[in-house]
């Protein structure tokens, strides 16, 4: 399998580089420090699997998870960081990680997991694990999907700025379309304003 990491930190990028390219079915197609140098090189080098931190300079871990697979949508995304907070675990796996271990696991375990996401898994280190578990059991990891995918589309527009005139243009919808998908976004936020309907959804990791 053909792999490219993604760390800051240049010397755990180099020894997770010599780790990794010392197994025998796993090839290190490139070492990067920043989200926007591995985009770059994305599409040329063509990797199965990307091994990426989330704290990075520049564009967030997250992003590049996002951008990366929209570009190769078929590529697998392991999340490698120190983060362990519900926002940053969710927002990671909504935006296309399959997999989410934390730094400080033992080399083997991140060997394994790279594999296992190969074949299809899902790994996680332990706690991560029990932490996805509790937010469904508690109903929490619910407003992940609160909104629909237009409505998210749409909120994600007004986060940049866009008038609604704007983005009833972008999308080819009627203005009355937007303000009627604008008044379901407050009711479902319960905001009343724009202001706290994106404050609403940055606390929930719907945007």
């Amino acid at each position: 399998m053909r792999l490219i990491i993604v760390e800051d930190d240049s010397l755990l990028r180099e020894n997770l580089g010599i780790l990794l390219g010392g197994e025998k079915d796993i090839s290190v197609a490139g070492l990067f420090g920043s989200a926007e140098a591995a985009l770059g090189e994305l599409a040329d080098l063509s990797p199965d699997i990307m091994l990426v931190d989330l704290g990075l300079p520049g564009m967030p871990g997250v992003d590049l998870i996002q951008k990366a697979k929209e570009i190769m949508p078929r590529i697998e995304i392991l999340a490698h960081t120190v983060y362990e907070d519900r926002q940053t675990v969710f927002a990671a796996i909504k935006a296309g990680a399959s997999g989410y271990i934390l730094k400080g696991s033992s080399p083997r375990e991140l060997v394994e997991s790279i594999h296992n996401l190969h074949h299809g898994g899902s790994p996680m280190s332990p706690r991560i694990a029990r932490r996805v578990i509790q937010e469904f059991q508690s109903g929490a990891a619910e407003d992940l999907y609160l909104l629909s995918p237009r409505e998210k589309e749409i909120l994600r527009e007004i986060e940049s700025g866009l008038t609604y005139k704007e983005v009833a243009g972008k999308y080819s919808i009627s203005a009355h379309t937007v303000h009627a998908h604008i008044k379901n976004i407050y009711e479902k936020l319960q905001a009343k304003s724009r202001r706290e309907a994106l404050i609403s959804a940055r606390k929930k990791g719907i945007l």
